[in-house]
């Protein structure tokens, strides 16, 4: 479990721990995932939004992948970007790579979940 700010720089140290951690694993879903989901925070709740990464196996095998952060009523919802458009691919790219996502809404936040293979 990792507590942070959401801000651009955050987005690459991120990575960089993560492929540390995960050393002699080729995981660019993982990676992509995780850039996709904090990059989300910062776009649609603001830069220096608190929030925690968790990544953990599960019992079927597979990677999870949970992103909290304290704004429960901002859900995520995928959007269809246009070929010109610079932006708005993120849930889209986490849908496809990801075996299944949602959300989950607590009282004080949500939590943003994906699972990899």
């Amino acid at each position: 479990m990792v507590d942070l700010l959401a801000v651009p720089k955050a987005v690459p140290e991120m990575r960089h721990t993560l492929r540390e951690r995960c050393v002699g694993t080729d995981s660019p879903d993982l990676l992509l995932c995780v850039s996709e989901l904090l990059t989300n925070v910062i776009v649609h709740l603001g830069e220096g939004t608190p929030v925690t990464l968790r990544i953990s196996g599960t019992r079927t095998g597979r990677v999870r992948v949970e992103l909290s952060d304290p704004e429960p009523c901002a859900w995520p919802t995928p959007r269809t970007a246009g070929p010109g458009d610079e932006s708005g691919r993120g849930l889209s790219l986490v849908d496809a790579l990801a075996l299944r996502w949602g959300v989950d809404q607590g009282p004080y936040g949500k939590t943003v979940w994906c699972e990899l293979r």
